[in-house]
């Protein structure tokens, strides 16, 4: 049974406990971004929902909490009309796959997340690979990169083909390795928003190039924090 006692404990442990004043500094920035971008260059209002919901979601995810799928799942369903808008086919596949792997990120998140007792703040269980397997995801990712770009640019009227795959395969696997809790999507993730930026700067769309050039920047804050979560949690493993 969820009681108001319950739920105001859980809500502690997600947004509150072990929080750092430059995590706030951090998702405010992202959040203020987006809407400076916003004004400047007015678009849609769905536009700063999905930006704002996307560095919610974003930011969350690098700290290792599970509220980071509650508001994915607000990104993606927003971006999927962003992305039809602007003929970027690619891009609604991938997000279509994201709302069906956020779904079930919940559930696989929900057996490995823990409560720290001495700061009560709750963190997900996080892994790496090894390098040999690294090198050869990387390598298979490329590959399935330029395959679907030549696909897009043949068989469809995409408006930026090889920008769109490679923005759509890594993504694949970066969400993959994020639902198992593996680190290394971090350096995917990486890849996918430095495009990513490109792409709807191409495109127009700045407020979308805005929440992609600050999910750059929670590349380097999420692969620091589940590195540090990898390291605290090797004398258990």
């Amino acid at each position: 049974e969820i009681t108001m006692e319950k739920l105001k404990k859980a809500l502690y442990q997600e947004f509150v406990a072990g929080h750092t004043w430059f995590d706030y500094v951090f998702l405010l920035t992202g959040i203020v971004l987006q809407i400076v971008v916003f004004i400047l260059f007015p678009k849609e209002p769905i536009n700063v929902v999905s930006g704002i919901a996307g560095i919610l979601c974003v930011v969350l995810g690098a700290q290792g909490k599970i509220s980071n799928f509650v508001f994915g799942l607000i990104q993606v369903s927003t971006y999927i009309y962003l992305s039809i808008s602007a003929k970027l086919y690619g891009q609604v596949g991938i997000n279509l796959f994201y709302l069906a792997t956020t779904l079930y990120g919940i559930y696989a998140w929900k057996k490995q997340y823990k409560v720290d007792q001495e700061s009560e703040a709750a963190s997900i269980n996080t892994r790496k690979l090894t390098i040999p397997a690294l090198l050869g995801m990387i390598a298979t990712v490329i590959l399935a990169c330029f395959a679907l770009g030549w696909g897009l640019q043949t068989w469809s009227d995409d408006s930026q083909p090889y920008l769109d795959a490679f923005t759509t395969v890594p993504a694949i696997a970066a969400q993959i390795l994020m639902v198992m809790r593996y680190r290394d999507q971090w350096y995917l993730w990486l890849a996918i928003d430095v495009f990513g930026t490109a792409m709807w700067i191409a495109q127009g769309n700045y407020c979308m190039a805005a929440m992609y050039a600050f999910w750059c920047a929670n590349c380097i804050y999420g692969l620091y924090n589940w590195t540090r979560q990898i390291k605290d949690d090797a004398p258990e493993k």
